[in-house]
Parts: structure tokens; sequence; C-alpha cells
């Protein structure tokens, strides 16, 4: 081991702070990563906005990203880092930082852990009176220390051993995601295609399956909203209820986990019922039209609103129907309809109400999807967990490889 303490500046052959303008985007050219693009050691690449060459060319003046150069976002999620892969070519957009390790001295894996460790990321998120910043200073970033940095051989060991734990996560996440879009398809064969068991048999009348009925959303749902307790009273937060706000939305059906929490006491002094599990989440405001199903009880903020099927639906079909419902609304609004959603919102987006037997057939052929989402999502939240564990050991010395 190396006794004396080094600086992040002093491994790195530059630490560049991205350019502090909006780049102009389109819809196809060089993925533009923001800072809801650096996820933790990956880049989420899912729905990327994208720029010219002309502006790829521009914003990569000062340095052009390549592989093993590392992101790290300055605010929103302030301090999440991703490395950069084989074959991303990617501009950086603005409130991001742009770090490229002296590989001679410091492995890329190493050092994007190492970063996301708790005794860096609290480093980089402390400002001067210790309270938590939405904002990581450039300056904080570069007299960051490496204390006692193992040699290269020992870097790379750690290195693989957590990102083994992150390709079998992303490998879930990636199965996951096939099997969502695999429901989605389901969804439309049957719903928007009039595709359905039995179709060759059953009238259209006015546009629709005989039986089945158009209504608006608010109809055929429960629209309930949340509220946030006091944040300056401890005593209602770092409970045991999961508070679900639009930081904690995720890409696919589940949300298990938030970043914050409250406490019961929290729970009777906000605007917030607990939500039970299979609730639907929308986010209002912020990223505005996110769904998640919640697979545990869940309190949230007022910038959601919690949804519940009205019988004879439920909630599986409810959050496949929303989906595409969301989608096909958010397609066809002009100006600023959908820049928030409020319960007027739920009025105008239309809504096709099936047959009872076909709503239960297609339930019965998701739960099979659901079941197996179901045991990826746990075992994603184990690993999740065995990695966040070895992280900080592995990093100090205390477990040695």
């Amino acid at each position: 081991m190396i006794n004396h303490t080094k600086k992040l500046d002093d491994v790195c052959e530059f630490i560049v702070d991205c350019l502090h303008s909006t780049a102009p985007t389109q819809a196809d050219g060089y993925p533009l990563i923001r800072t809801p693009n650096i996820g933790r050691g990956r880049l989420i690449l899912d729905d990327v906005y994208r720029v010219s060459e002309e502006t790829y060319k521009k914003w990569t003046r000062r340095a052009i990203p390549q592989t093993n150069d590392l992101v790290l976002a300055r605010e929103a999620p302030a301090g999440n880092v991703a490395i950069i892969k084989d074959g991303q070519q990617v501009c950086l957009g603005q409130r991001t930082v742009h770090i490229r390790p002296d590989l001679n001295q410091v492995g890329a894996d190493f050092l994007c852990y190492f970063l996301l460790s708790p005794e860096q990321q609290g480093m980089l998120l402390a400002n001067e009176t210790g309270a938590t910043s939405k904002h990581v200073n450039m300056k904080d970033i570069r007299r960051l220390q490496l204390k006692n940095l193992p040699s290269l051989e020992i870097q790379q060991q750690i290195g693989k051993i957590i990102s083994a734990y992150d390709d079998l996560i992303e490998n879930n996440r990636w199965r996951i995601q096939l099997l969502e879009q695999a429901a989605r398809l389901l969804y439309k064969e049957w719903f928007v295609h009039l595709r359905f068991p039995g179709h060759e048999h059953t009238k259209i009348i006015n546009g629709i399956p005989d039986g089945w009925e158009k209504k608006k959303a608010i109809e055929v749902m429960e629209v309930l909203s949340g509220g946030t307790p006091k944040t300056t009273n401890p005593v209602y937060w770092d409970g045991d209820i999961p508070f679900y706000t639009p930081k904690d939305s995720v890409d696919y059906a589940y949300v298990f986990e938030t970043e914050k929490s409250i406490t019961e006491e929290g729970l009777k002094n906000c605007n917030s019922k607990l939500y039970d599990k299979d609730t639907i989440f929308i986010t209002a405001r912020g990223t505005v039209g996110k769904i998640n199903l919640a697979q545990r009880p869940m309190a949230m903020n007022q910038s959601c609103y919690a949804l519940i099927a009205k019988t004879p639906l439920d909630q599986y079909f409810m959050y496949f129907a929303l989906v595409e419902s969301i989608e096909q609304f958010r397609s066809r609004a002009v100006g600023a309809v959908f820049d928030a959603i409020i319960v007027d919102t739920f009025k105008m987006i239309p809504f096709i109400v099936p047959a009872n037997n076909i709503v239960d057939l297609f339930t019965e052929s998701l739960l099979p999807m659901l079941k197996q989402i179901d045991i990826l999502s746990g075992q994603n939240r184990n690993l999740i967990k065995a990695r966040d564990i070895l992280l900080p050991r592995l990093m100090n010395g205390e477990i040695a490889v």
C-alpha cells in the first residue's frame, strides 16, 4: 500500500466542468448525457436526448469523452458517477463533470466505485456547515482525498468484484425491461389493436367491441393526493414508512424503495394516507407522467397522485391501461396541457373499459410475467444490499483481495 494521501486531481489527467448551457437537441445523433442519465456506475441511455454533429463538436471542444472516462453529476442527482464503456460515444451536457483517470495510477472502475463509496459521497455532498448540499462544487471534487491508494493490481481486483455485482444487476434490469415490454405489447394487442381472445366473433359498435365502454379516466379510478410532513421536525423522518416522491420514479413498473422515509408520527401529520401495495403512483410535477406500482405500503408527497381502480377493474390492468392512455394523451396534448397533471387532467384522458371476462383473462396472462419481474426485482434488491455492504469494506481495506 502507498502510505501517503493523494488528491483526486493528482490521479487524473483532467477534471473538466462541462458547458453551463443547454445543448440544442434533435431526434437522432449523439446521446446527450444530462444528470438524469448518470446512474450508479453506468450511463442510463433509455430515452436519452440526442444532439447533432455540430453540437457534439461544440460541446466537446475541451475534451472528447472516451472509454474509461467518468461522468459525475453536479446536481439532481448530485454525486452520481458513471463510467463510459466501449462503444459509448456521448456528448456531456450541463451540470456534469468530465473526469479522465490517469490509468498509470488509478483504475477507471476502482475510481468510479471509490467516488460512489459512502465516505466519498458524504464528502462530496457536505458543504462548509455540514448540511447536505444539492450542488457539488468543483473545488470539492478536485480536493477529494485518496488515502492509502492500493496498487493497480489490487484496484483492478476490487473493480472486478464490484462490477460483477453491477453486471448481474444490469442483466436483471434488462430482463425486467423485456418482460414489461412483453406485457405492454400484450396490452396493445388486446386493447389497442383489438385482437383479444374471441375478437373474431365480437361485433364492433361505434369503434369498440360490443359490451365495452368509452369513459374518462376519472370515472374508473379514485384519484388521491399526498402531502409532506414538516421537514424541520426530525420526529417525522427516517422511520419505517417509505415516502414516494418524483425522485423515486423508476423506468419499470415496480417501486420497492424510496430515498426518504417517514415515521408513524410523520404520517399522522401530513396529508398522505398509507397507500396499500399495488397502489399506482403517477408523478404530477417535475418529471410528469411517470407511473409506478408500489410493492409495499407507502406514503407519498404532494407532487404525485395515488390511483386506485374502481371495481371491477384491477390494479394490474389499470397500470398497463394507464401507461398506454397517458402515452397517447401526451402525444396529442398541445401547449402546456401536460406540463403538470391536476385532477382535471383525469377528466380529459380517454379510457376504454373492456368486458369483465376479457380483463380477467388479461390479468391471468400477465401473472407469470409479473411473478418473474417480482423474482428478478427481489434478486436485485439483495445484490444491491450485498454490494453496498461490500464496497466500503473493500475500499478501506477491511476485506483483503
